[in-house]
């Protein structure tokens, strides 16, 4: 699937803004020693770093700026390495943050359906964007 953004980026900004909004608080420097591993290295070395990255997305799930990261990291690591398990974990990490969008984030929105239909597609499944959809139902509600 063509993607109208460039992934990398995208997560390279996504972590500088978690870092510059101390979403991690004390565990903020091992992150960012562990996104340096990620993004500069290949193969075991990299897999290990963004195995740790995961495991501290878990700690801090509304860490939202983080767990965009994660996303856009998953996506580079099915990419690379298209396994089921990578695909079906960029696929939670979607679902959880887009169940927690704001009407606020159109940009992250757009970027992480597109990521999410990109990762339905890694499975084989073909599904209507239900999430995505009840969303923007919410977001209009209100006079906004």
């Amino acid at each position: 699937m063509d993607l109208p953004f460039d992934p990398a980026i995208a997560a390279h900004t996504a972590f500088l803004l978690a870092q510059t909004r101390k979403e991690l608080g004390a565990d903020g420097a091992s992150a960012a020693e562990w996104e340096a591993a990620f993004s500069a290295s290949a193969g075991d070395e990299a897999t290990q770093a963004y195995r740790r990255l995961l495991t501290l997305g878990e700690r801090y799930p509304t860490a939202r700026a983080f767990q965009e990261f994660l996303i856009y990291s998953t996506w580079q690591q099915a990419a690379e390495d298209p396994i089921a398990e990578h695909f079906q974990q960029g696929l939670k990490l979607c679902d959880r943050f887009l169940a927690g969008m704001e009407p606020s984030d159109a940009r992250n929105l757009t970027q992480v359906r597109a990521l999410r239909v990109s990762f339905l597609n890694g499975l084989g499944i073909q599904e209507h964007d239900d999430i995505a959809e009840e969303h923007d139902r919410d977001a209009f509600k209100g006079g906004d």
